[in-house]
């Protein structure tokens, strides 16, 4: 396999028909590697529009669906981010390159030490790899930006009260076959806007509580 010709066509035939056309998110694919974060039983897929299966049944989201939330949440180089669902970690990978920091909470052991090291691997050093379950939040700080990499039934409360005022949350929200990514914004210390960016199907966050159901 070519692999820069791989990665070229996943960009034109998969990225940007999403409306994915910031050319510093285009360019950030070329640099950050995915084929140095998928595993290796599945590297032949590493460019392929599908979500990649990950140890404990977790899975890296697709190609698309990365870009598109690197583009929406827009990083810059003086905030914080947390994300939530570490993975492979291909996204805080994306994320370091345009943040001050980034923490990552991993609820998997296994999943996290190989983050770790395709990370180490990578050469990206502003990123702390967490374990634990990082659904109804993470600690005591707040950040400018909140990445949850795994769909959610519904949004915590306790992750929204984790953004600083002016902060910004991506999550993908719902349950199949009704998901949507949203981007949520911190108007003020009460106050929260959410609006609805794109319709997708992802697996859902490991450790994520579902609501419980009333029957009548």
């Amino acid at each position: 396999m070519n692999i820069e010709q791989a990665r070229f066509n996943m960009i034109e035939q998969q990225i940007r028909p999403w409306n994915v056309l910031d050319h510093d998110v285009l360019d950030l694919l070329h640099v950050v590697k995915r084929e140095q974060f998928v595993p290796q039983a599945y590297e032949n897929l590493a460019f392929a529009d599908v979500e990649i299966p990950l140890p404990g049944g977790e899975a890296m989201f697709n190609p698309k669906v990365e870009a598109r939330i690197v583009q929406e949440i827009a990083v810059k180089k003086n905030e914080d981010v947390l994300e939530i669902g570490t993975g492979s970690g291909y996204m805080a990978a994306l994320l370091a390159h345009g943040a001050r920091h980034v923490t990552s909470v991993e609820i998997l052991p296994e999943t996290a030490a190989l983050a770790r090291a395709n990370l180490s691997k990578a050469g990206v050093t502003n990123v702390t790899v967490e374990e634990g379950n990082g659904a109804q939040g993470w600690g005591q700080g707040t950040y400018d930006v909140i990445v949850v990499s795994g769909a959610l039934p519904v949004l915590p409360e306790a992750l929204v009260k984790q953004l600083k005022v002016g902060g910004r949350m991506v999550a993908i929200l719902g349950e199949a076959p009704a998901m949507t990514c949203q981007l949520v914004k911190r108007t003020s210390e009460t106050a929260h806007d959410a609006v609805k960016v794109f319709e997708t199907i992802a697996k859902p966050l490991t450790g994520a509580q579902t609501p419980s159901r009333f029957t009548f």
